[in-house]
Order: C-alpha cells, then structure tokens, then sequence
C-alpha cells in the first residue's frame, strides 16, 4: 500500500461530494491519484462529470474541469464501481436531531457500503466530524460486516477536515492536518497519503484524541461567539457601539475578542459542540450556554425590527420586510443551519410579507432593488461584500418606510434619513 500511495498508483473513493468531498476529490486528483466520487444523488454525478461544480467556491470550477478532462476524477452513484480499491475516504453530513442529539445514518450508510466494497489492506478514512469514539465503533462495525481485523487487515483512521468556506483549496494545502488512527501504523499510512498536496504541518494520534480536537476547535469558537454576543446585548443596556470597544479591548496583547452578529450557522459550529458533550456522563453547563446564546441571536435581530417599527408607528402586520443575505456567511451559497433563516422564521406570520435577496443563493429576488422596492424595513443577515458598497440613499428612494437593521456589522456608518439600529449597536 505504502508503495502504491508514494507512486500515486492507489486507487481513491471519496463517499459524499459535498462542500468537503468535492474538493477533497479534486485535490487527490490534481496529485495524480485516480479518483471516483460517489455520490447518491444523480444529479450532482452528472453534474460533476460534465465538468461543472454544484457548489460556490473559488477555483473549482477550473479545477473540476481540469480532472474531469484529464480523466483522473469521474463520479458514480453505482456502488459496483467502487469494489476493491485501495482508500475510502467518507466526506458525509453528521447532522443534528431534533433533540440535538447526532444522527450518524449518514456515516454508518457510507461505511456500510465501504465495507461491501473494501478489500483486505484497504484504508479508510473518516472526514466527516463526529462524536468521540465514533471512529472506534465503525471499525467494530466494518469487523463485524467483513470479518476483517480493524489495523490488521485493513487500516482505520479520523482526518478531520479544518477549512473555511470561501478558503477551501488554499487550507486543504496550507492548514495544518492531524490523523487519528486506529493503530500508529494507520495513522502514518493516512498521513503518507495526504503529503501528496498537504503542506501545512502533520500531527499523528489516535482516532478519538482526533475526534475530540476537531470538536474542541470549533467548540473553543462558539463559545467566544457566545462571549462576544453577550458583550452585544451589554451595548445595547449601555448606549455603546461593541465593535468599537471590541477594537480598543483587542488592543491588550492577551485579548482577542470575537465578532458578534445575527448568528452563528453553518455545518460545524451549531453542531459540533453537541457532539463532544454527546456521548459524556456529565451535563458541561458552559458549552450548552454558549449554544443558547448564539441560537438566540436571530430574536434580538427581531426585536430590533419591531424596535424600529414602532418608533415609525407602522404595526409589523402591515410591515414589508426585505432580508438581504441566506448563506450562513459571506460570499457563499451555504445555507446550512443559517441564523438568517431563523430570523426569517421568527418573523414569518407576525409581518405583513418576507422578501429575500442573496446573489449566491437561488430562489430569491432577482436584486437588492427588487427586494426593497416598496418595502418598508430591510435587514441584513449575511455579510456577502455586495452589500458592503450598497448606494442607501439611492436605494432608499426605492423604499415605503427606510428602516435599516445591521445583523452582520456590514454598514459603518448610518445611512441619512433611515431609521438604523444594528446588533451591538446601542449608541443609535
């Protein structure tokens, strides 16, 4: 195996081609490896195979154009076609329950349908985040399906992906990657096989030390959301603006205080702090907190809307509200877990009509114009930079009431004539 990953002969299956799985599959594929993606869904196959990228993210699709043509990626949603290679790497959802507790059918459908395809030697690989000692028992269950001993007869390994949206092909090569695995000698081969186009250091461990790290990481950042969240509501009970003080209390060499908003969305951060605390026997007071906090958000984005209602005497019944921004963050089209959704499901049923606009996100309005056009309050959700260079006064012309509510810190200085109220903004 170790000869075949050095001369880049091994054969790679990457399961899910997601916002992970894609990328991670053309990466491979740009190293020289022959690729094939699998995927359930049909139509991101053929998408994918016609050389055409079904998510938003810088250089992919000059990339995905560039092993497809070359031959070196293709996409299947036949399973016969993955049988006997040597890596599976599984790039699957890991979502929550409705009682915030994991739902792992994802992970345990992708690594059943591993171990019908494996053969003896094979590595697999877990990117997907998952609760501590996930790992260890779909090994166990891959054992129990093949007959196969889990660091004997083939290789087990946690490789935590650790990118950012909007960043991706720059992080895969240049951030630093840990393996976690079942045996040392997994955890090597794995890393061995990521050196193809990984750049940023290498950290070697075992599967639950990795499963745990990833989960701390993004846990460690929830929680200084939630810190600096609070330091918002704060603001408003003094009249400050936080973003000023944030910026003088991050001038002590030993502060760095996070950024606060409408929210905190996308697949990790609402999620992975569940996780970690899942499968524990204590109940961790602090980090269910900070998920309360964050969650929250969106309601004190509501009550500065109807704040701002009430000070034009329009009842929210009456009022048109146009939302600018659905992705979680800016300048992409990922929705998953977006605070701005639960803004709009807040608010849906108490106005009198929700309009939306995102330039990255279908279904929406065609522009800002069209979405604020005799509308009466509009709300920022999401800080794409389209809506950093916004003509207010113009736009404003467009608009019934001018009501501006700043969920993302996106306007620095309040437009002339509207009524302004931001998150963190308490002077106004």
């Amino acid at each position: 195996m170790e000869e075949k990953i050095e001369n880049r002969t091994a054969e790679i299956v990457v399961i899910g081609l997601g916002y992970i799985g894609l990328p991670t599959a053309i990466m491979f594929a740009t190293a020289g490896f022959n690729v094939i993606g699998y995927e359930i869904r049909r139509e991101v196959v053929d998408k994918i195979n016609s050389g055409e990228a079904h998510i938003v993210e810088p250089e992919i699709d000059e990339l995905l154009q560039g092993v497809v043509g070359s031959g070196k990626l293709r996409a299947t949603s036949d399973p016969e076609e993955i049988k006997d290679r040597e890596v599976y790497i599984i790039c699957v959802q890991t979502p929550l329950n409705g009682d915030k507790t994991p739902n792992l059918s994802y992970l345990e459908s992708a690594v059943k349908t591993v171990a019908k395809a494996m053969r003896k030697g094979s590595l697999v690989v877990i990117e997907s985040t998952v609760p501590p000692l996930t790992t260890v028992r779909m090994a166990k269950l891959i054992e129990e399906m093949t007959g196969f001993k889990a660091g004997e007869d083939f290789h087990m390994v946690h490789a935590p992906e650790r990118v950012m949206p909007g960043r991706i092909f720059k992080e895969l090569v240049y951030n630093s990657r840990i393996f976690g695995g079942i045996t040392p000698e997994s955890a090597e081969l794995a890393e061995k096989l990521y050196r193809s186009f990984v750049k940023g250091q290498t950290f070697k461990t075992n599967s639950t030390v990795s499963e745990v790290v990833k989960l701390m990481e993004n846990t460690f950042r929830d929680v200084n959301i939630a810190l600096a969240n609070e330091f918002a509501y704060l603001a408003h009970q003094y009249g400050i603006d936080v973003f000023e003080a944030i910026e003088l209390a991050n001038t002590h060499p030993r502060v760095r205080i996070h950024t606060p908003g409408i929210g905190v969305g996308g697949h990790c951060l609402p999620k992975d702090p569940h996780l970690l605390v899942w499968p524990a026997r204590e109940d961790f007071g602090l980090i269910r907190l900070a998920r309360e906090i964050n969650d929250g958000m969106p309601l004190l984005a509501k009550d500065l809307l109807f704040e701002a209602l009430k000070t034009v005497n329009l009842p929210p019944e009456k009022a048109v509200v146009a939302v600018l921004g659905l992705a979680y963050k800016g300048d992409s089209d990922d929705t998953r877990n977006s605070p701005a959704k639960a803004f709009i499901e807040a608010i849906e049923g108490d106005v009198g009509e929700v309009r939306t606009y995102d330039p990255f996100v279908g279904g929406t309005h065609g522009s800002v114009e069209e979405a604020l056009n005799g509308a009466d309050a509009v709300v920022i959700a999401t800080d794409h930079s389209e809506f950093k260079s916004l003509d207010w006064e113009r736009l404003g012309g467009l608009m019934r009431t001018r009501i501006l509510i700043d969920g993302r810190h996106v306007v620095e200085e309040p437009p002339e004539g509207f009524v302004f109220k931001g998150i963190g903004r308490g002077e106004y």
